[in-house]
């Protein structure tokens, strides 16, 4: 079983953008990132989260040459994410459904030292993200 855990969007501003739903929508602060990945803010409103994220490089961003325009200038609704109950059983249905993996694998000992999450895309080349 998948739940929807959070709808990521690709912005040039982070702060701007989170004062903007914090504003008009009542959201809340519920965490910050600054890593070789992205710089940004996470918002909830008690069940759904937003990441409001700056990439910093077109990799980090997901872009793939010939593929799409996602790359760190991106600006837009960038991915959703899912949290699963088996990973691997998921990696599975996603690729029988037409989808591809993009990147990212938990660490190989079960015990992962950061949070991670694995990247698809689904058949129009949209990118998902899951974790368990």
């Amino acid at each position: 079983m998948a739940k929807l855990r959070h709808i990521a969007i690709s912005v040039k501003d982070p702060e701007a953008t989170a004062q903007f739903y914090e504003s008009a929508f009542d959201l809340q602060r519920v965490g910050k990132t600054d890593s070789t990945l992205a710089e940004g803010i996470y918002l909830s409103d008690g069940v759904m989260n937003i990441a409001l994220l700056s990439y910093k490089t077109d990799e980090m961003a997901g872009y793939e040459e010939g593929e799409d325009e996602r790359g760190k200038d991106f600006e837009g609704i960038h991915h959703m994410g899912f949290v699963v109950d088996n990973l691997e059983e998921t990696e599975k249905k996603i690729e029988d459904a037409g989808g591809k993996y993009l990147m990212g694998r938990p660490p190989l000992d079960g015990i992962p030292s950061t949070f991670y999450e694995m990247k698809f895309r689904d058949p129009d080349g949209v990118i998902i993200d899951v974790t368990h």
